[in-house]
C-alpha cells in the first residue's frame, strides 16, 4: 500500500511541476555534487593561485554565496594535498569532487564520477609559475604606495569609505586600485591581502575574454560580423549558423539560456563541458534581436576561437603568449574545463594590479610599449551600444563591456565597466585617462558595492 501512494505522490508531483510551477531541475543528489564541486574548487584556486589559508578561504570564499548551495557547503571539508596540487571534497558517503591545478592555468574541475586516476590526463602546458613572483609595478613610473595615503584627503576618505558599508549593505571590499597611465594613484588591501593576491573575477573575466577575442580579430584569425561558424551548428538545416561572433559579443545570441541567463552551475560547479552545455541550446528568437545576459553566449564566443586550433595545448598557452605576458598579467590563472575550454564568462583569478594593467591597454586603444596588440579601434568597438539593450536601469551594453553613457550623467559618457558577482569591478574612464579597480566579497542577497557612485566621489575628489 505504501508503496502505491508514494506512487501516486510521484505521479501528482511531476504533473505539477510540467503543468502549474517551475520546480529545480536538479536532483538532491546533484545539488550535493555541486555543492562539494564549489568547495573544491574554491579551496583549490584560493589555495593555489592566491595562497590563502583556510581560514580566509572560510570567511572569504564560502561564506556570503550563492544560496542554492550555501547550506550544504558549511558541511563539507576540503582535502587539500599539497603535494599534488589537488582537493578532494567527499559527499554524500561515497562521493568525491575533485579539483587539480596547474601552473599559470589555475584549478581544473573534473567531472562527477571522476577518480583520482584522471587527474594525471589533464593538460599542463606550462611548467613554471610567474605567479609566485614578486609584482614589479611595471610599466608604471610611479607607485603611491600601498596603504598609503594619497596626500588628497577628500580621496582618501572616499577609499575609506569603501572599505565600508556606505557603498552598499552586503559590500564587502578586498581591494581598491585608482591608476593612470603613469601612476598607481590609490592601492588600499584589506588586512591578508597583498598585490600578488588574485581573487576570482568572476563576470569581470567576460571582459578579458573579449580582449583576447580583439586579440585574434588583430591577428585576422577570427572576424566579429562572420557566423561563429561552430561544428556543433555546422548542419545546413541548423538556423544557429546564422549566429554571429559579434552576435555573442553583444549577449544577443537569441539562443535559450534557461530563465537565468547567468546560470551555468553544471560547467560553473557540476564539472561540465563548455562543449556539452553552451553549444547544444535552441534558438528562441533571431540572432541579434534581443539582449539577454548570457554566460553561455561569452563561452560560445571563446569557443570560436578554440576552433580554429588543432590542439588543445596551443590553445592554452595563446592568451598568454599574445596578451597576458605581453603586458605584464603575470599574476593572472585563465581556467578551464577539463577539455581545455576556457571558461571565461567567470573562472578567472587575477590581481588588482593585473586588471589595472588591461585597463592601460584600453586606454592606449591596444597598444603596449610599440606593438599594437588589440585593434586599434578595439575600444571603440567595445564601447559603442550594441543594437538590442538591457533595460533602461541597468547601464548599456557594448561587446562584452558595461557601458555607462547617457543612463548615468554623474559620469563622463565614454566610461565602461567590467563588472562581476561579489562586486568585482574594472572601471575604465579615457576621456580621464583613469583606471578603477574594486575587489570583493559582497553577500548575496543584499545590496552590493555601488560602482558608479564610487567612480563619481573618485572623480570629484581627483577634481576631474
Amino acid at each position: 500500500l505504501h508503496g502505491v501512494i508514494m506512487k501516486k505522490i510521484t505521479f501528482l508531483s511531476t504533473l505539477l511541476c510540467t503543468s502549474f510551477f517551475v520546480c529545480s531541475e536538479e536532483t538532491d543528489t546533484t545539488l550535493k555534487a555541486y555543492a562539494a564541486g564549489y568547495v573544491a574548487n574554491f579551496t583549490c584556486s584560493a589555495t593555489f593561485n592566491a595562497g590563502k589559508s583556510k581560514d580566509q578561504i572560510d570567511i572569504d570564499e564560502l561564506t556570503g554565496i550563492y544560496p542554492l548551495i550555501a547550506d550544504t557547503v558549511k558541511t563539507l571539508h576540503a582535502n587539500i594535498d599539497t603535494e599534488h596540487k589537488r582537493v578532494i571534497v567527499d559527499y554524500d558517503k561515497d562521493k568525491q569532487r575533485i579539483s587539480v591545478w596547474r601552473p599559470r592555468l589555475g584549478c581544473v574541475d573534473l567531472p562527477v564520477g571522476a577518480s583520482l586516476k584522471a587527474a594525471k590526463l589533464v593538460q599542463a602546458p606550462f611548467k613554471e609559475n610567474l605567479a609566485y613572483q614578486k609584482d614589479d609595478g611595471k610599466p608604471w613610473q610611479m607607485l603611491n604606495g600601498v596603504n598609503k595615503a594619497t596626500g588628497n584627503k577628500a580621496l582618501d576618505e572616499v577609499i575609506a569609505q569603501a572599505f565600508t558599508r556606505h557603498y552598499g549593505e552586503g559590500a564587502r571590499t578586498s581591494a581598491i586600485l585608482i591608476a593612470s597611465p603613469e601612476a598607481i594613484i590609490a592601492e588600499q588591501y584589506k588586512a591578508g591581502f597583498t598585490p600578488e593576491t588574485a581573487q576570482r573575477t568572476w563576470s569581470v573575466a567576460k571582459s578579458i575574454g573579449a580582449s583576447i577575442i580583439g586579440v585574434a580579430v588583430a591577428q585576422k584569425r577570427l572576424d566579429v560580423i562572420k557566423p561563429a561558424g561552430l561544428e556543433s551548428w555546422s548542419h545546413p538545416l541548423d538556423p544557429r549558423g546564422e549566429i554571429t561572433l559579434e552576435n555573442l559579443l553583444h549577449m544577443a545570441s537569441g539562443l535559450d539560456s534557461n530563465k537565468a541567463g547567468n546560470r551555468t552551475d553544471r560547467v560553473y560547479m557540476g564539472g561540465g563541458l563548455v562543449s556539452d552545455t553552451a553549444t547544444h541550446t535552441a534558438l528562441e528568437v533571431k540572432p541579434g534581436s534581443r539582449w539577454k545576459y548570457a554566460n553561455n553566449d561569452t563561452m560560445l564566443a571563446l569557443r570560436t576561437l578554440r576552433e580554429t586550433f588543432n590542439d588543445e595545448a596551443s590553445y592554452l598557452r595563446y592568451p598568454y603568449d599574445n596578451l597576458l605576458d605581453k603586458i605584464g598579467m603575470q599574476h593572472t590563472f585563465l581556467e578551464s574545463d577539463w577539455q581545455s575550454d576556457f571558461i571565461l564568462s567567470s573562472q578567472v583569478w587575477t590581481t588588482s594590479r593585473d586588471l589595472a594593467r588591461l585597463g592601460l591597454l584600453h586606454l592606449n586603444n591596444g597598444r603596449w610599449q610599440g606593438e599594437q596588440i588589440l585593434p586599434k579601434d578595439w575600444l571603440s568597438y567595445i564601447s559603442k551600444p550594441a543594437p538590442a539593450q538591457p533595460p533602461v536601469t541597468a547601464p548599456g551594453y557594448g561587446a562584452q563591456w558595461w557601458l555607462y553613457n547617457e543612463r548615468f550623467p554623474e559620469l563622463p559618457n565614454d566610461t565602461i565597466a567590467a563588472r562581476g558577482n561579489r562586486g568585482q569591478f574594472l572601471v575604465i574612464i579615457p576621456s580621464e585617462q583613469l583606471v578603477i579597480v574594486r575587489r570583493g566579497y559582497d553577500l548575496a542577497g543584499l545590496k552590493g558595492f555601488s560602482e558608479h557612485d564610487f567612480a563619481r566621489d573618485v572623480l570629484k575628489a581627483l577634481g576631474r
